[in-house]
């Protein structure tokens, strides 16, 4: 896959050139989510959508998405909800999630999602994770911001 090396507004993210997700955009910072997915986001019409594409490395003894890699993605997107609402670092300190269904390797998986709150220092965010419009999971968090300690 060809990405796009950060620019100097976006020096996180890169965006793919190629293939299933082209013109969407990753983070490159996070080792943990680089590792894990990888995740992508887009916004289109004002909107953040997220996705990625189940393999092998997301699947627990089952043979179905395990719960830690819906819960990491749905973090990711989290941040991606409120990435307008972020001047900064941020933490999450609260998130919940209820499993409605499962998902199999190859299967496409969303989420969209909103802020439902911007405050001083809190976001409180919702989202939905669908594969094919079929619920998967409903999530939702506050992202605290992070004052630079000096």
């Amino acid at each position: 896959m060809n990405l796009v090396p950060p620019t100097p507004l976006h020096r996180t993210t890169v965006t793919a050139t190629e293939g299933e997700f082209a013109g969407w955009s990753t983070w490159s910072r996070d080792t943990f989510e680089s590792h894990n997915g990888p995740f992508w986001q887009i916004e289109e019409n004002g909107r953040v959508r997220c996705a990625f594409r189940v393999e092998k490395k997301h699947l627990n003894g089952l043979g179905h998405v395990h719960g830690g890699c819906f819960m990491t993605f749905a973090d990711y997107c989290l941040f991606a909800f409120a990435r307008r609402e972020l001047q900064g670092p941020a933490v999450t300190v609260a998130f919940n999630a209820e499993f409605l269904d499962a998902a199999q390797e190859g299967a496409r998986i969303e989420a969209t999602g909103e802020v439902t709150r911007a405050g001083g220092s809190l976001i409180f965010l919702r989202g939905m994770m669908t594969s094919d419009n079929r619920p998967l999971l409903s999530f939702s968090g506050t992202i605290k911001r992070v004052k630079k300690r000096a």
